[in-house]
């Protein structure tokens, strides 16, 4: 054999080796696979914050060493809004992706249409922004259950509006108003049941459709009631006309509503003078910690960020799936979800997790971590009024 053919064979074979080499490294990759709609609704803004957040959380760990010497791989899809879509997307990530763990989504009607999918397939799941009870409590009483939640629940969220509400008001006098959607006409189910446990019944109660611009009907109604507090539960761009339609009419009373005006439409429909008015639910801002601020520096290197809190909730549910990995020595989805269960500590943006879950709370967050904001100068900053120190652990009420 020459010499020229001989160091043919060699390069071919090298290749090969190294093919072999990188293929194997890619098997061995530990998997979470993301679920969301990042390009068709109006929830899209959270799930790009959301993607990036666990992008950001599984560099870490890789950049310390991976989760049980294993890389972690963020494998990622678009259910553009769609159920069918999530459910196409669900059934690839475990089926042909092999994913150990999956978080998603940001609409919680798309997410509820997948899990039983990963509830049988015994996949570990997360929901960083989906925000339905029915998320983590369908499987509550059919253990294991293999659903957990690192967001905001509904009826948490309202807890700390109507705590707000009944220490805000002068007069006792709060008024709701909210969507013909599931999600405005839950909202406002719950707000009438929680402002009960502060013996304050609504003296109005309204709604709208969902596309409607222009609520002045509805509001005049509230005002004429002699409301000086209104809770509001709608999405992003209703909450923005309602704040414009207040305007239409000259009624401006303390205005609280969900997480929801975190998404850039509401700034972008208000306007920053109508949109400082409103006060509403966060876990988190950018400035609130130290670490916080680190990472939303880093997140806004990495590209555009429409929210910080989802991404900030992202990254804590990784941190959650990778502290649970370890401490069961294992990514198998039973041994996994048992260690969820049993949690004893995981160190997150928002806070070091201290047992987080158990067989009955698969909720990592509640009303106690939550906090009142409201965008000021195209940032979303805390409320640290009079009423908000005046909020004691007693006014929480569920």
């Amino acid at each position: 054999m020459n010499k020229t053919l001989l160091k043919r064979l060699h390069t071919t074979v090298l290749a090969a080796a190294l093919t072999a080499a990188s293929a194997a490294a890619v098997a061995d990759d530990l998997k979470i696979g993301f679920n969301s709609d990042m390009s068709a609704t109006g929830s899209a803004d959270f799930g790009i914050s959301a993607l990036a957040g666990a992008r950001q959380a599984a560099d870490e760990l890789n950049a310390a060493g991976g989760v049980l010497g294993r890389k972690v791989v963020i494998v990622a899809r678009d259910d553009v809004g769609a159920p069918p879509k999530a459910i196409q997307n669900t059934n690839e990530l475990v089926d042909n992706e092999k994913v150990s763990a999956m978080i998603g989504g940001v609409n919680s009607g798309n997410m509820l249409a997948w899990l039983h999918i990963v509830q049988q397939k015994k996949i570990p799941t997360i929901s960083p922004v989906a925000t339905a009870t029915d998320i983590t409590a369908r499987y509550a009483k059919q253990p294991p259950n293999y659903i957990f939640r690192v967001s905001m629940r509904d009826r948490d969220q309202i807890a700390l509006l109507a705590a707000y509400a009944a220490r805000a008001s002068k007069n006792g006098k709060v008024a709701i108003i909210a969507d013909t959607t599931g999600y405005g006409q839950q909202g406002a189910k719950d707000a009438q049941e929680i402002l009960a446990l502060h013996k304050i019944t609504p003296v109005a109660n309204e709604k709208f459709g969902p596309k409607d611009t222009d609520m002045s009907s509805q509001l005049n109604k509230i005002k004429a009631s002699g409301a000086d507090t209104l809770i509001v539960y709608a999405l992003a761009d209703s909450n923005a006309h309602v704040m414009r339609s207040l305007e239409k009419i000259n009624y401006f009373p303390v205005t609280l509503a969900s997480w929801a005006n975190l998404s850039s439409p509401f700034l972008r429909i208000a306007g920053p003078d109508l949109a400082k008015k409103m006060i509403f639910t966060a876990s988190i801002t950018e400035d609130s910690s130290p670490e916080s601020k680190a990472l939303y520096d880093t997140l806004l290197k990495r590209g555009p960020l429409p929210t910080y809190v989802m991404a900030a909730q992202a990254y804590d549910s990784v941190k959650l799936f990778a502290a649970a990995m370890e401490q069961a020595k294992s990514a198998d989805g039973d041994k996994v979800q048992a260690a969820l269960d049993n949690l004893t500590q995981a160190k997150g943006v928002i806070k070091t997790y201290e047992k987080p879950f158990n067989a009955e709370n698969h909720e990592a967050l509640s009303v106690k971590d939550f906090r009142l904001v409201r965008w000021i100068d195209g940032k979303v900053v805390s409320v640290d009024d009079e009423v908000t120190k005046a909020i004691t652990p007693a006014d929480l009420k569920l």
